[in-house]
């Protein structure tokens, strides 16, 4: 099999084009994408701590500057929401906001929502397991963390159900070379998700809360667009990516049941598991960097200007790191995954995903400890967020 990240049958199973690019062609360009694919662990997690490569390369160039066609006019309401958000903005920028953003998004308080987690996971997973089965991604995996991260931005019950279409629609301008219809719908959910963002700081700032909206809204410094556009992100990376890596996780388990029988028989092997299932079917197999100045990768000189995709599921069963990679192992340590990124641009919200994902895990083992596949499921068309359509399963 090829690299094509437009196949569903790439998107199904990429690792064994992988280990063919990793080993034939590891810095390569990619006609068709026209991106230069980067697939050793090596070099991956060494691109990402570069600082010639961006995430943006507008804070040093133009469009035009950087051989780019300028961008069309009906997007921009989606850029500026998007490039109000510290992921695709470089330093000094960058540095500004996640330093405020922190201050806001501390440790102690991600950890304070250990709590209020397990105690959603617990009613999530004990439903599902009432009803005899369903949809896990449905009745599980998507209503724990938009409820999490909703709760914690102080997002009132009522308008929650409006989080999950916006964000899945703007998301997909993720993808590589979205259609014309995909791009109107995420503009259009700027715009509205922006406006409703912008009306609940306003009430917060008047009247503030115990959120993160209302910290936010009291952090000196931050506009308006970037608190809009800081929590957009935090919605979007907050429950997109943690769906898919909890349906990709269950389904890895379900795939490899010596595995599973192993974490029915030990919760204690809860936390290596969360990190062993980031690794073996990364949900954010790709992220994509551009080249503010010339590098030279595994003897390959990049040119500036360049856009490099950078594999992170490729990086994560390189078997220069991970003794048997291909092979699930619940107990692996050490694990030096690269799920969630690495340098300046590393997930600001990972210890909170990892607690979503040993929550929910712990929940699901206590509730529906005969956990079963109903049908075999199908994998969504997109790869840049890579991910389950549905997971069907009975107890």
């Amino acid at each position: 099999m090829s690299y094509d990240p437009w196949s569903p049958e790439f998107v199904a199973d990429p690792y064994p084009a992988y280990a063919e690019l990793r080993r034939d062609r590891p810095v390569h360009f990619d006609e068709p994408t026209g991106q230069w694919v980067v697939s050793r662990h090596e070099d991956v997690n060494a691109l990402l701590r570069d600082r010639r490569l961006g995430r943006t390369y507008l804070h040093v160039a133009s469009h035009e500057e950087f051989g780019r066609p300028p961008e069309a006019e009906f997007l921009a309401p989606f850029w500026r929401l998007i490039r109000a958000g510290m992921l695709d903005v470089e330093p000094p920028d960058h540095t500004r906001l996640r330093r405020l953003v922190s201050k806001a998004f501390t440790p102690r308080r991600v950890e304070g929502l250990r709590t209020r987690i397990r105690e959603l996971a617990g009613e999530l997973a004990r439903g599902l397991a009432e009803r005899g089965g369903g949809d896990l991604l449905a009745e599980v995996a998507e209503p724990l963390p938009v409820t999490v991260i909703a709760e914690m931005l102080g997002i009132p019950a009522a308008d929650q159900p409006l989080l999950r279409p916006w964000s899945a629609q703007i998301c997909g301008m993720y993808e590589l070379d979205p259609p014309d219809e995909t791009q109107r719908t995420a503009v259009r959910a700027s715009v509205e998700f922006s406006e409703y963002l912008r009306d609940l700081a306003r009430a917060r700032r008047a009247d503030p809360g115990e959120d993160l909206i209302s910290a936010l809204a009291a952090v000196e410094g931050l506009t308006e667009d970037e608190l809009v556009g800081t929590c957009v992100l935090l919605l979007n990376a907050g429950h997109e990516a943690t769906v898919n890596a909890t349906g990709n996780a269950w389904w890895a388990l379900l795939r490899n049941p010596d595995q599973l029988e192993r974490l029915r028989a030990d919760h204690g092997l809860i936390p290596t598991a969360v990190e062993e299932l980031l690794r073996y079917d990364t949900p954010a197999p790709m992220f994509e960097r551009w080249v503010l100045e010339d590098v030279e990768v595994a003897g390959v000189r990049v040119p500036r200007g360049a856009e490099v995709a950078l594999q992170l599921a490729s990086a994560n069963h390189d078997p220069a790191v991970f003794a048997e990679p291909e092979t699930l192992d619940l107990a692996r340590d050490p694990n030096p995954h690269v799920g969630f990124g690495a340098g300046i641009h590393f997930c600001l919200g990972a210890p909170l995903a990892r607690i979503e994902l040993t929550e929910s895990m712990g929940a699901l083992l206590r509730a529906a400890p005969d956990l079963r596949l109903r049908t075999e499921p199908k994998w969504k068309p997109g790869f840049i967020l890579r991910g389950l359509e549905s997971l069907h399963v009975e107890v």
